[in-house]
């Protein structure tokens, strides 16, 4: 039996099929988003603004199903239709979509079909920190409780941030929408043939990080919080959803409009969707103990917990979520707002023109640099930071530059800036009693970059493996399809019971370098003293010793320089 994984990303839509019995992935197939640049829509006047159009959503996922569906085909004789027996779905979030009464995007109307504001908000918009900073200062004295579980801090990546802006930029397409929906959660119900906003079975992954669900207080933030926070949000509850639940759970069944489009058979069980980082987790082989980190633009940070403990609310993550990960444990979700945006910035802004490889050469280049040896130290914070000080307000530095500074040399500490950022992230996991003993990376530049690798290895003191497929989000995706078909139809019984068979890693496995390791301890303790001192209010700190002690640094590890 067979499963197919859909993974809605933010330049493309993955899907993969994965033999059940093997555990092995035997298609795969890449659609790229038409509209925007690389698939994303954007503004010169607005950098914050990131939108995408729900119509490649449409016609990606109908080319990829049949791509994927005729390679499978050709790749194994004893593939058919009949033998694919559920279908999962991941996409990026908090990614909500404003929708009519038909649960058909706004954009699909001439009326607003090119308003940018009837668009999807994808997760990495941040037009809305303003509201952002409204969300956390009202929650923090009315319902400190909806804050806690979500690392204190609401952000401008989430859920009712973006609405209310919406609300306060465009009240004709606030008014014309029935209802907002999650991309995760839009995604099953078309393929479902769902055309109700009230029909749309909405994910607990989704709800739960992103739009403060927790049934302690009944599902979604009350209506006197959400009248309070602006009088545009008066009865939106009632066009959002009372109930939010686990990926595994079918959302419903293929339908025959998108079984003719596909060349699949109607009836399939489709899951309930997740975020791709969460799903990427499940393909990657997250587990107690067990950090999985999706390493791409961004990163995403998973790791999971027993329920039956008793687990101190972690401040500064995104969220402790039960069954967001795993049905039956604690989903833990964190991560940094830029890692490989960071890296393709300083490429495409400062290498020469006419290298060919830009990230190989400066690569190559800084391998060579001992750690502590360029006496410069950066703050990985372009895009803001997410973790643990959730404020894209926030901006990038990199502080001891000398006129003998070299590209090189800034390359591989915009690298350790980010390995010092996913150091913050473990210690404040840590530090509320859950444990990290080993990560596993995934994503798109673990493979690309040993370097960053070995780096990552060397600042957290963790040994570093990488999963064995490069489409972990997919193959999750699938995972849950084939929990939404059961385990009598040839299908999962669970998350654990499929990871045993579908999670396998590369040979390769970083290990840290104990004299590295000590001079990333020193220049570590510097990172949390500009961290602090930039990214909080009460720090306070004199930083007037951070370049001499750099220099300290150099000096030892390169005593005649």
């Amino acid at each position: 039996m067979y499963s197919l994984g859909l993974d809605f990303g933010t330049n493309s839509l993955r899907a993969v099929v994965l033999d059940l019995e093997k555990g092995i992935e035997i298609a795969d197939a890449v659609c790229n988003y038409p509209s925007g640049v690389d698939g994303v829509i954007l503004d010169a006047g607005n950098p914050h603004l990131a939108r995408q159009n729900p119509y490649d959503y449409h016609i990606s996922m109908e080319k990829v199903i049949k791509d994927v569906v005729e390679k499978a085909r050709r790749r194994e004789k004893t593939f058919s239709q009949e033998k694919m027996i559920g279908i999962g779905v991941d996409t990026t979030g908090s990614t909500p979509l404003p929708v009519d009464e038909n649960l058909i995007p706004l954009t699909f109307h001439n009326e607003f079909r090119r308003n940018n504001n009837a668009m999807a908000y994808l997760w990495k918009d941040h037009t809305s920190a303003d509201e952002a900073e409204e969300i956390t200062d009202l929650a923090e004295k009315i319902r400190p409780e909806y804050l806690a579980r979500i690392g204190g801090v609401y952000s401008s990546e989430w859920f009712f941030s973006k609405l209310l802006h919406l609300a306060r930029i465009d009240r004709r397409v606030f008014d014309a929408t029935a209802s907002f929906v999650e991309l995760c959660d839009y995604i099953p119900a078309v393929l479902c043939g769902k055309n109700r906003p009230g029909e749309v079975i909405r994910s607990i992954c989704a709800a739960g990080h992103k739009a403060m669900y927790n049934e302690d207080w009944g599902g979604l933030p009350d209506d006197e919080f959400l009248y309070k926070l602006d009088r545009s949000f008066k009865d939106i509850r009632k066009k959002l959803y009372e109930k939010a639940y686990p990926a595994g759970q079918p959302a419903g069944y293929l339908c025959e409009e998108w079984a003719k489009k596909t060349g699949l058979l109607p009836g399939i069980p489709v899951s309930v969707g997740a975020f791709d980082a969460h799903m990427g987790a499940v393909g990657a082989g997250v587990k107690p103990g067990v950090l999985v980190k999706v390493i791409g633009t961004s990163s995403c940070d998973m790791t999971v917990a027993p329920t039956g403990r008793k687990l101190r609310d972690i401040p500064g993550i995104c969220g402790m979520v039960t069954h967001s990960i795993i049905p039956g444990f604690v989903g833990i979700e964190a991560g940094q707002s830029g890692v490989g945006d960071i890296f393709n910035w300083f490429v495409k802004r400062f290498a020469p023109a006419g290298i060919r490889d830009p990230h190989r050469q400066y690569s190559l280049a800084a391998a060579k640099i001992k750690p502590g040896q360029t006496g410069l130290l950066a703050l990985d914070w372009h895009n803001g930071n997410r973790n643990i000080l959730v404020d894209q307000k926030l901006t990038g530095l990199v502080l001891g530059l000398t006129l003998n500074t070299s590209p090189e040399e800034i390359y591989r500490t915009l690298i350790e800036a980010t390995g010092f950022g996913a150091r913050m992230i473990i210690e404040r996991i840590e530090e509320y009693g859950v444990e990290i003993n080993e990560i596993i990376a995934t994503g798109g530049i673990p493979d690309k970059n040993p370097l960053l690798m070995q780096i990552y290895s060397d600042i957290t003191g963790r040994v570093l493996k990488i999963a064995a497929s490069q489409q972990t989000c997919a193959v999750g995706a699938a995972v849950f399809g084939a929990i939404a078909a059961g385990k009598q139809r040839g299908g999962f019984a669970d998350v654990l019971d499929a990871q045993k068979k579908v999670c396998r890693f590369k040979k390769i496995v970083y290990r840290p370098d104990k004299n590295n390791k000590k001079v990333y301890d020193k220049i570590y303790r510097l990172y949390k003293g500009i961290h602090d001192a930039f990214g909080t209010k009460s720090a306070n700190k004199n930083l007037y010793y951070v370049m001499k002690e750099l220099l300290k640094i150099k000096g030892e590890v390169i005593p005649d320089g």
